[in-house]
């Protein structure tokens, strides 16, 4: 009795391993306002185990105002341009970007929000 209880044991943990495997990893920041403007919440970015990942910016997300607002990654300082993800799709709450597979999240520490037309940022989260 005492193996098969064993066995069973080893099988769930297995199991349950391999769930959290499926479900992927994910890492998260908050935002701070750059160039005079307001930008607050946070930021969560999911890696799938099937190579795809999201970015949600979270409920409790804002940013004041801002001519052609973008979402895309950055290091260090500095937006990376070809990782452009997009509009910002509205200046409150949560919202969700697909990451291209193209993009390799691990060249990247922070998400911005990026002004296109005056190139610059407007809020960005070091990732963490």
């Amino acid at each position: 009795m005492r193996q098969l209880f064993s066995a069973l044991l080893v099988i769930a943990l297995t199991s349950l391993a391999t769930v959290g495997a499926l479900a992927g990893s994910s890492t998260t920041g908050n935002f701070i306002g750059k160039s005079s403007h307001i930008a607050t919440g946070g930021v969560t970015i999911v890696k799938n185990a099937d190579g795809t990942a999201t970015v949600t910016l979270e409920d409790d997300f804002s940013l004041d105002s801002a001519p052609d607002p973008r979402v895309g990654f950055g290091k260090d300082g500095t937006f990376i341009e070809a990782s452009d993800l997009g509009a910002l799709k509205q200046l409150n709450g949560k919202q969700v970007y697909a990451v291209p597979a193209s993009i390799n999240l691990d060249d990247f520490n922070e998400i911005y929000i990026w002004c296109l037309k005056f190139s610059v940022p407007l809020g960005v989260a070091k990732l963490g």
